[in-house]
């Protein structure tokens, strides 16, 4: 019981808050944020490995650099939020709304995208080494190079994404889309497309496909954007 009794007591969630940089430099490490207003905020290179953010509004916040290792962001409303060179690792990023925002040259390893919107977001030169996306919207949005190997992918809409130079070896599509999507040397090798949506694909990327597994109605749709009658 003295133990249970030693242990230190989680600090109280801040909660509806307007909150800047010099508020939340003096709040204590891994802090809970609920329903905080972080509109605009400068918070770039800010040590933030751990805290939480739920509900909060981080619309046009410039976390650049910011370490956000472990760290929960639920809920939240960050249109054109800026990420460039922030510090991801293992985050878990889970519903609202990040349209627009900024991954560029973000460490993403370990990090976990669910159920939240992304379109046009930029996430090119970002170090994303078992990133995974389930139930978002990549719309639009811009992933060159990106690894995807063995991932499963479910209910991610990539539609009109920048996916040239993608690793989709072995991965498995579960009611996801490409749709009009750049392919450009993306590899798919042993992938799964048959829970993908493969319509616009042009002719030169149709060999990419080469190698992975696609349901006969896919292939008709296939032949037929490429201008081939399947009789």
């Amino acid at each position: 019981m003295d133990d249970l009794f030693s242990r230190p007591q989680q600090p109280a969630p801040v909660t509806g808050q307007r909150l800047d940089r010099a508020a939340l430099t003096g709040l204590p490490p891994r802090t809970h944020l609920v329903d905080c207003d972080l509109e605009e905020a400068d918070l770039s290179g800010l040590p933030l490995d751990g805290w939480r953010f739920e509900r909060c509004i981080l619309r046009h916040a410039k976390l650049a650099g910011a370490q956000l290792n472990g760290a929960v962001l639920r809920g939240c409303r960050a249109p054109f939020a800026d990420f460039t060179g922030a510090q991801l690792a293992d985050a878990r990023i889970e519903g609202g709304d990040y349209n627009n925002a900024m991954f560029r040259r973000a460490a993403l390893n370990g990090a976990r995208f669910s159920g939240c919107k992304l379109t046009g977001a930029d996430f090119s030169d970002a170090k994303a080494l078992d990133v995974a996306f389930e139930e978002v919207l990549l719309v639009a949005a811009r992933l060159p190079g990106l690894s995807f190997r063995k991932e499963a992918l479910k209910r991610v809409d990539f539609s009109q994404a920048d996916l040239r130079k993608c690793d989709f070896r072995m991965a498995t599509f579960e009611a996801c889309s490409l749709r009009d999507a750049t392919l450009a040397q993306a590899r798919f090798d042993g992938a799964d497309l048959r829970g993908a949506d493969l319509g616009g694909v042009k002719l030169e990327d149709a060999r990419l496909f080469r190698g992975a597994t696609i349901s006969r109605e896919q292939a008709g749709d296939l032949l037929a954007e490429l201008g081939l009658k399947v009789r």
